[in-house]
């Protein structure tokens, strides 16, 4: 367990400062609010090319309010968001979208039940639901079923999404958001509802993508620390839709930030490259 104390937010950033052109995304001043009340922000955040992200907190934290700005389906009530060079508000999202592989389960909700996996996975490379509302090609089709092969989900490429568990579904959307060479992925809770055995080989999945040189930055959103590939880099930690801390993951991620964040005495031990934590009694 890291000794470290962890980057509060209204400390120096403690990632080193980079030139504009070379951050992947920036939050500046950004918040959301519903109906009267702030589920996200004030937040300033940077992601650097290649960095691997983990976002932690609770329910309610704000996690997923931040991966749909990040992905460029909500806008912030306040602030300034840039991803991949393009501030939006000056920038077609319809087309920028192409260049950000997202999985999150409000976008598995909405594929037809019938769609091929292979569908699924070649229609992100227009971002869109269905194959009829674009024309592909047959390079396409083969880099679709070579982003399934890069998960272990090749099998897969002609069974229809609604005959798929749950952990294949997953396989399949993280496959999904390897096509078209993305500069940036975003994976919004990838294991939620996975059995143990699926979890596992989702985890193994994740960890062999963070640790290929060529995979963008990435972010990913979790509940539990376990689930933390040991190639990720980087920690977020959201409490009350603030940054509690944030910076490299050693630093961030201790025992008294840990509990701190989930309102939880919480101890923490890094064993074989993965995070467990548990509750103090």
């Amino acid at each position: 367990m890291s000794d470290a104390q962890p980057q509060r937010a209204d400390q120096p950033p403690a990632q080193p400062t980079v030139s504009l052109r070379d951050v992947t995304a920036s939050l500046r001043n950004v918040s959301v609010v519903y109906d009267g009340t702030t589920v996200l922000g004030p937040l300033d955040w940077q992601i650097a090319p290649h960095e691997r992200w983990i976002v932690l907190g609770p329910n309610g934290s704000g996690k997923t309010s931040l991966i749909k700005i990040l992905s460029l389906y909500r806008f912030p009530t306040t602030g300034t968001v840039e991803v991949l060079g393009e501030r939006w508000g000056a920038v077609d999202v319809r087309v920028h979208r192409q260049r950000i592989g997202l999985a999150s389960s409000s976008l598995r909700d909405q594929f037809r039940p019938n769609i091929s996996a292979l569908d699924i996975v070649m229609t992100a490379r227009y971002a869109a639901l269905e194959t009829w509302w674009h024309t592909y090609t047959d390079a396409d089709r083969s880099s679709a079923r070579a982003c399934l092969e890069r998960v272990g989900a090749g099998p897969l490429a002609d069974r229809a999404f609604a005959t798929l568990s749950s952990g294949e579904q997953q396989r399949v959307q993280l496959a999904r958001t390897l096509m078209g060479r993305p500069e940036l992925l975003l994976l919004d809770e990838p294991t939620a509802g996975l059995d143990l055995a699926g979890r596992e080989q989702l985890v193994a999945s994740l960890e062999s993508l963070a640790a290929d040189a060529q995979t963008p930055a990435t972010v990913l959103v979790t509940h539990h620390t376990d689930e933390i590939p040991p190639s990720f880099t980087h920690g977020l930690l959201l409490r009350d839709g603030l940054p509690l801390a944030c910076g490299p993951l050693g630093n961030v991620l201790t025992a008294e930030s840990l509990s701190e964040c989930f309102s939880h005495k919480l101890r923490l031990e890094r064993r074989d490259g993965r995070w467990l934590s548990w509750a103090v009694h």
